[in-house]
């Protein structure tokens, strides 16, 4: 058995796109920062796919506005260390034969890679996103399995899943569908695979001192906030007035992989390491 940790940790948070840090975890890294831990935020592409408006490009012209806004975002939560990985970003729909798409590549190449620089980190925590990827994005679902076998492979000795209680965020969607907003239509996997069920959530994270930071970095993404003829939903959140804000967006929730809840949620990312863990083995290598 493993003895439980003291003093500052190191967090390290995965993610497939810039504004991804932001909205699902932004509020749990500035707070984990603010409370002297070391947090490290990786991203898997530069997301050169993304919607965005005129002004802001396709392509590579695109990623480097969105690195710089993710700059920016990760420097707004007090993030100590960006890697950017620099895969192709996907889209919702990448095709089979798209080899630099993340979502196509292969799955130990990359999670050697991560776990490289988990090793390096000496990282306790690793984020990363639930098996259904959130809503189904193929990138978030890469990210679930690369960061899955990366922390395997590192010994990583607590893995959370950023993810959202699915039945409130099946709300969310009917919602847009009802307004005619594409969003609505925009889970891959469709509304009954989004998220996750909340009994498998182990917590729920609150954080009233970093929502500021938490709204700075989600704004600093502009270009996600700016889509020709279409109403932004990024534009809309930063429309809401602080408290309003506050209530709707100041908790985050995750699933703690290999632990199951018995009581409350717990508010702490670092919590799993003050419970005995059993040393971990490596998996067998997923099959790409």
């Amino acid at each position: 058995m493993s003895t439980a940790h003291t003093g500052p940790h190191t967090l390290v948070a995965f993610h497939a796109h810039p504004d991804d840090e932001a909205l699902l975890t932004g509020g749990t890294l500035a707070r984990a920062a603010a409370e002297g831990h070391h947090v490290v935020l990786v991203t898997a592409t530069d997301g050169e796919r993304g919607l965005a408006g005129l002004q802001d490009g396709h392509g590579r012209e695109l990623a480097a506005v969105r690195v710089a806004e993710l700059e920016a975002a990760a420097a707004a939560l007090g993030v100590a260390r960006l890697v950017r990985l620099g895969y192709g970003d996907s889209g919702l729909r990448p095709a089979a034969a798209d080899e630099a798409a993340f979502a196509n590549v292969d799955c130990e190449e990359a999670a050697a890679r991560l776990a490289e620089l988990l090793r390096e980190e000496s990282a306790d925590v690793l984020v990363v996103y639930d098996a259904n990827g959130g809503y189904g994005h193929p990138d978030h679902v890469q990210v679930h399995r690369v960061g899955s076998r990366a922390a395997a492979l590192a010994g990583t000795p607590v893995v959370l899943e950023a993810t959202v209680p699915a039945g409130l965020f099946r709300g969310v969607l009917r919602a847009l569908r009802l307004v005619g907003h594409r969003l609505g239509t925009s889970a891959p996997l469709g509304t009954d695979r989004v998220f996750a069920p909340r009994r498998i959530v182990t917590h729920r994270v609150r954080f009233p001192g970093q929502v500021a930071a938490k709204r700075a970095a989600m704004a600093a993404h502009a270009s996600q906030r700016r889509a020709d003829g279409q109403v932004r939903v990024l534009d809309l959140f930063l429309r809401l007035p602080f408290p309003v804000f506050a209530a709707v967006f100041g908790r985050e929730w995750f699933a703690e992989q290999g632990h199951h809840r018995s009581g409350p949620m717990e508010d702490d990312v670092f919590a799993g390491l003050r419970r005995p863990r059993a040393t971990a083995v490596p998996e067998e290598p997923i099959a790409r």
